[in-house]
């Protein structure tokens, strides 16, 4: 199992911060269907001020690019996605286009 830590901004209201805990307090089933379904295993996510932090545990068939093509042809994926934009925000020096950034590994206690 592979791990991966990904970041990313809310806008930095308060009001649009506690709607966006809310919407995930009932993600739609088939967004949790999408992302079992391409070999997430586990997914958190945690706050502070207006900054995520997504850690995802996957399975060997996982693909950044695969889940990436399956979204694509998912409307109830799009429909949230869309959702969430509107409390999101790229980070500072994200890429074009880019929405949550691929974390680098800088320790690790082991």
């Amino acid at each position: 199992m592979k791990r991966y830590c990904l970041a990313l901004d809310l806008k930095d209201d308060p009001k649009l911060i506690a709607q966006y805990e809310a919407w995930h307090k009932k993600v739609p089933p088939a967004v949790t269907f999408s992302i079992i379904s391409s070999g997430i295993r586990d997914m958190e996510i945690y706050r502070t001020g207006n900054r995520l932090l997504m850690i995802m545990e996957v399975d060997d068939n996982f693909s950044f690019e695969k889940k990436s093509k399956a979204d694509a042809k998912n409307a109830k994926v799009q429909e949230w996605e869309t959702l969430m934009w509107d409390f999101q925000q790229p980070l500072p020096f994200a890429k074009e286009g880019e929405k949550w950034v691929l974390m680098d590994k800088i320790f690790d206690l082991k």
